[in-house]
């Protein structure tokens, strides 16, 4: 029995939104408006920056809550769980309002990446699956852009799938991936349901399967004369995998002009083997043959090939990007920041801990990103309470959070939005960008950040301020606690 095709993500849930939920029914708080905030607290691998993913999944996901009478019969049999409640979860649908932060923006810790406004209810009840996505796809595409970045430009492939954690892992990867600055990906999937370009040549198998190297070689190139990139390192890659490269593209493609080909090397000394290559592959007579290189590459090493003079036009990147393996947690979290009163009134609430980084920012809020308008660099990010509007036209001073005694004055700036309506009263509102669209539009707004925001080390702390009249609603609040 196929399990997964019969499954209802609504019930993709942790139990105690369900518990909850009867408890809020119980007690007539179903109705209750509330406000809530995803947004992460730190960036993963010590980054600058992080970029948004994972908007579109929640968009389907939204669209098709519902119970089915499977899980209503699941939910009788737990005995927790009133028939008032199970009647209201037979007619469920989402019915609030949505706000987010387009996918493939960069974003900063603290900042609300998707609010959400609706009836209590509903609003805890998609807490586990927003949060899955936007913590998956964020990591990822986060991931995928800090190795990009380590390329200088060359091409990066996404070549994790086998190494994914479980098959959504690889699929919403390589999407991730993809927007986080990758060309293509190995997975067909991906490729067929998404429109991530997906390619591959040969295994080491291919290689195994003929009676000699050369062989292989020659078939591969016959059968793909205008994609041939042979895998050079089954058996001694400088001694006759190179050589026997060279002469399949000597005998099978030079006859038929062409010049686009390729080896790949998926093990040793990379930056050695690199070099000696493109020096037999030019004296041979082929400039063109781009060197493909794999095989555990993250940006730190890509780096260091790259500083060791590796000759290198392409990378595939498998476990270490599609699983972040040195910081695999992204970290994004869904609080209550607000409530909203009978007569429209919105109540600020706030979550405090003796650990300040899990003080929460409170109220219905506003995201701003301010541009200089001679560069148009992003300079700062400022939240503010909902019914303010930020005036660019005058100077306004803000002080990064974490050092509030660094300060500086913004002068001649840009003030721009950055969350957008995503659900009105429960109906969608928003036009999901193609992925080539969000590829595009990731890669335009990360050049708008300085190169000191973009380092992989220290990077300079980009300022995220509160409003003065956020700060005091905050402190306000922290000193009733107190």
């Amino acid at each position: 029995m196929d399990i997964r095709a019969k499954m209802n993500m609504t019930m993709l849930c942790d139990f105690y939104e369900l518990t909850m939920g009867n408890g809020y029914f119980d007690h007539g708080l179903k109705d209750r408006i509330t406000y809530f905030d995803v947004f992460f607290r730190s960036v993963p691998d010590g980054g600058g920056m992080a970029i948004a993913a994972g908007l579109e999944q929640v968009v389907d996901y939204i669209k098709e809550l519902h119970f089915s009478a499977e899980d209503i019969a699941y939910l009788r049999g737990r005995n927790l769980f009133s028939e008032e409640f199970l009647k209201y979860l037979r007619d469920f649908r989402f019915t609030g309002d949505i706000w987010a932060v387009p996918e493939g923006t960069p974003v900063f810790p603290r900042e609300p990446l998707i609010t959400v406004r609706a009836p209590a209810i509903e609003a805890q009840l998609i807490e586990t699956y927003v949060l899955l996505q936007i913590n998956h796809q964020s990591l990822i595409a986060t991931k995928a852009n800090r190795i990009c970045r380590a390329a200088g430009g060359r091409t990066v492939l996404e070549f994790g799938s086998r190494r994914a954690q479980g098959s959504d892992g690889a699929i919403l990867g390589a999407r991730a991936a993809y927007i986080g600055g990758c060309a293509g990906t190995a997975c067909t999937i991906s490729d067929e349901f998404y429109g991530v370009p997906a390619g591959g040549t040969m295994a080491h198998s291919w290689v195994q399967m003929f009676d000699t190297e050369y062989d292989a070689f020659k078939a591969y190139c016959e059968t793909y004369p205008t994609n041939a990139t042979l895998l050079v390192d089954t058996y001694n890659s400088l001694q006759s995998g190179v050589p026997n490269a060279i002469r399949a593209f000597n005998e099978v493609l030079r006859p038929l002009g062409i010049k686009q080909c390729g080896i790949r090397f998926d093990s040793g000394d990379i930056a050695y083997l690199t070099k000696k290559a493109r020096v037999m592959l030019d004296e041979a007579g082929w400039p063109e043959c781009k060197i493909t290189v794999s095989n555990s590459l993250d940006e730190k090493l890509i780096e260091t090939l790259l500083l060791q003079g590796a000759q290198i036009d392409a990378f595939g990147v498998g476990e270490r990007l599609i699983t972040a393996k040195s910081d695999p947690v992204f970290g994004g979290v869904y609080k209550l920041c607000a409530i909203e009163k009978e007569d429209g009134t919105v109540v600020p609430k706030i979550k405090i801990s003796e650990n300040v980084g899990k003080i929460t920012n409170p109220h219905y809020k506003r995201l701003y990103r301010f541009f200089d308008r001679a560069t148009g660099m992003a300079e700062a990010d400022y939240i503010t309470v909902y019914d303010e509007v930020v005036d660019d036209t005058q100077p306004l001073e803000i002080c990064d959070p974490d050092a509030t005694w660094k300060k500086k004055t913004m002068e001649n700036f840009e003030a721009k939005e950055l969350q957008v309506p995503i659900f009105k009263n429960g109906e969608l509102v928003y036009q999901c960008p193609s992925l080539a669209e969000i590829k595009r539009y990731c890669k335009e707004q990360i050049a708008t950040l300085w190169p000191e925001v973009l380092r992989f080390d220290n990077p300079h702390n980009y300022y995220v301020d509160l409003s003065d009249k956020l700060l005091k609603i905050k402190m306000d609040l922290l000193n009733a606690r107190g």
